[in-house]
């Protein structure tokens, strides 16, 4: 419903006008030419300001009696059982909107106002109406939901000119759901299949066709090879693996159908590539144990248009929505790419996909016009986030096949980019192309930049806010087996946006938890421990759970950070990452954070390296700034100093490469550095 709040302010009930009274999906104000204060004393007593600027608290029965007296005045006198059946469905309809916005805390505690935005519909102004998204049980419920709602509206557009709607959408997924259920694959629920794709429409597509039949999926980024393809696969007991062939110079194919024979040889127990049958590996190789052998893996190398299609007509019925209490299936098994020997699979659900997708466009503020670019590849955690967050709020998602800089902007300028993520690496390009055009805005709808995957450095909010616009940087928190558990609003305040990682998402029970196993105070540091909704069901290995949570249940993440006094969380580190030289800590991060700010370091990887002196020494790996000169040693140590610094605690080595290391999703590759340096020949100066 729209209220629309006259300039000169409600003496009466009749003269607040409500349209679309009997449309719970959106509720706004629509108040051209009053600011938000001005809204509030036109309303006068039944509303009053958030504080954001952006929302008013409005009474609950106040918005009752204005449709109340709407819908007299224009029945007039028509008030027999009709009028009141009709007000009956209102009431009911208009209760359920309440109680969806209560578990979000869009109803303040007493439950007598409830949250609106306010949009100046013919002035414009910085806020768009909130519509109130789609749910569903499952996958497939948001697809049928989001097709009954919009279904010609864009869903998907690639940098190669294809674009899909909702409803193509719905029925290419439907059409390839019967091909994999049709023989030679004759793919059934709970059969697992991997998949490493780049990403394609066809990829997004498939991702709902395999959810259709009920199978269980496995996507695995594309940087991955043969040892953690093999090893991911074989762990899940992959009955298929789909590859895309030869792409961007390395043969998917072949690698795909090597990890294949070598699964046939462990499950007849033969020795192959390194590996031998009890479950010891030798040369490096992944280890597999018993239940890691026993399936045929096939492999299908496909391309973008050719994948397997049959009559949709054949398909069973569609996935049942689990029960209130019922624990959800399995649908998603992802693998973290932490610094572990080998990766571990998080088990998840459509339900916990969809808890952190729908929270996350709320802090977004995602609304059907938006259109987002998917960075990152599709098969990491935040590109299926990212297909639920579709279907909720109808927005459109930007596919580039691989990020490629200037190009990529490029497309998303063309494509009126909105919503420009998701991580350092990616808005460190948008930057760079930005100062090569300082004369226009690259990106002149951008709202916000989200940013996630890797702690940011505070500097890079304030440098995108000013250079490429929208609010900034709007970052969160999370990992695979827990994604997004805290997360930036766009409302937020400049400070939180640059020196945080906002509040905990809607449901997410996180505590603090210091190294004698008590309880954290504000601006205490700690090891962050979290029950939430969106949390993995478990680790595929069972054994890994019992180090990955604590004696209360709560999932261990292995990150160091505190609350603030208004309750948002700040990243300080990993449990992992802290350098102890001569016996103390030294934080990685917050060097990293300071020599960013250092106008001649593009990006900074900070590591520990074994040493025979002080047990280990702190190495900066840097990046030299477009047009700069590279950071010389002594000008590091100077800076650093010039920021309070302790001499302990400032590098004693520093390297130079044209790029730093980074995953798809932005975290620094620091075992890898590790490696490299720990090697190279150092001399205490």
């Amino acid at each position: 419903m729209i209220i629309t709040v006259p300039k000169g302010g409600a003496k009466t009930d009749a003269e607040v006008t409500v349209a679309e009274s009997d449309n719970f999906k959106q509720f706004h104000l629509a108040a051209d030419g009053l600011d938000v204060r001005e809204v509030a004393e036109a309303l006068g007593d039944v509303a009053f300001e958030k504080g954001d600027g952006a929302h008013l608290w409005v009474s609950i029965d106040a918005v009752r009696g204005w449709v109340s007296s709407q819908e007299q005045s224009s029945r007039g006198q028509e008030q027999g059982s009709q009028g009141r059946a009709l007000s009956q469905e209102w009431e009911d309809g208009f209760s359920a909107m309440l109680e969806f916005a209560k578990g979000h805390g869009w109803i303040n505690e007493a439950g007598t106002h409830v949250q609106a935005h306010i949009e100046w519909p013919e002035s414009g102004g910085p806020v768009r109406a909130w519509q109130m998204p789609i749910t569903g049980g499952n996958l497939w419920e948001l697809i049928n939901a989001r097709l009954a709602a919009t279904p010609d509206r864009e869903m998907l557009v690639d940098d190669h000119g294809q674009r899909v709607t909702f409803r193509e959408f719905c029925d290419r997924a439907e059409a390839m759901a019967a091909g994999f259920y049709a023989e030679p694959f004759g793919l059934r629920e709970g059969d697992v299949v991997s998949w490493q794709l780049p990403t394609w429409i066809d990829s997004v597509v498939l991702a709902a066709a395999l959810n259709r039949i009920g199978v269980v999926q496995n996507p695995i980024i594309p940087i991955y090879r043969e040892r953690e393809v093999g090893f991911c696969s074989r762990q899940a007991r992959s009955r298929l693996l789909i590859v895309p062939g030869v792409w961007q110079g390395f043969d998917f194919g072949a690698m795909a159908n090597g990890i294949a024979a070598s699964h046939a040889a462990l499950s007849d127990g033969q020795v192959s590539d390194g590996q031998v049958s009890d479950g010891q590996a030798s040369d490096g190789a992944a280890s597999a144990t018993s239940q890691d052998m026993g399936v045929d893996m096939g492999v299908l190398v496909a391309t973008p248009g050719n994948f397997p299609v049959g009559d949709p007509a054949t398909l069973p019925p569609m996935p049942t929505v689990p029960t209130p209490g019922q624990t959800p299936p399995m649908r998603w098994l992802l693998y973290t790419s932490g610094t572990t020997a080998d990766p571990k699979g998080a088990r998840h659900t459509d339900s916990s996909m969809a808890a952190i997708s729908l929270s996350m466009g709320e802090r977004f503020q995602c609304i059907p016009d938006d259109r987002s670019i998917l960075a990152f590849p599709f098969t990491h955690i935040g590109g299926i986030t990212w297909l639920f967050t579709s279907l909720q709020y109808g927005i459109c998602n930007l596919l580039t096949e691989a990020f490629t800089g200037q190009a990529t902007v490029d497309f998303m300028a063309s494509e009126d980019v909105t919503i420009a993520g998701s991580g350092t690496p990616f808005h460190q390009a948008y930057l760079n192309v930005q100062r090569l055009r300082p004369d226009e805005p690259i990106f002149p709808k951008v709202r916000c930049c989200p940013g996630g995957g890797a702690p940011k450095p505070p500097q890079m909010h304030y440098d995108i806010k000013e250079e490429v616009g929208g609010v900034g940087v709007v970052s969160g928190w999370g990992l695979t087996e827990a994604p997004i558990l805290t997360l930036c609003g766009v409302t937020d305040p400049d400070e939180k946006l640059a020196e945080t990682e906002g509040k905990p998402m809607p449901g997410v029970d996180l505590r603090v938890v210091k190294h004698d196993n008590t309880l954290a105070a504000s601006g205490e540091e700690g090891e962050l421990r979290v029950k939430a909704p969106q949390l993995m069901l478990g680790y595929l290995d069972e054994s890994l759970n019992a180090e990955g949570f604590d004696e209360n249940g709560y999932f261990r993440t292995g990150d160091l950070g505190m609350f603030d006094d208004e309750g948002y969380v700040i990243i300080t580190g990993r449990l992992k990452d802290i350098i102890i030289r001569h016996g103390e800590n030294i934080s990685a991060k917050e060097i990293e954070d300071t020599l960013y700010e250092h106008p001649n370091v593009e990006d900074v990887a900070v590591v520990g390296l074994l040493d025979e002196v002080t047990g280990e020494r702190a190495c900066a790996i840097v990046s030299t700034a477009q047009g700069a000169e590279p950071l010389e040693f002594v000008q590091m140590q100077e800076f650093l100093a010039s920021k309070g610094f302790r001499k302990q605690a400032i590098p004693e080595q520093l390297e130079y490469v044209d790029e730093v290391p980074r995953n798809p999703s932005g975290k620094l590759l620091k075992q890898e550095l590790r490696e490299i340096y720990q090697a190279k020949p150092f001399t205490r100066s």
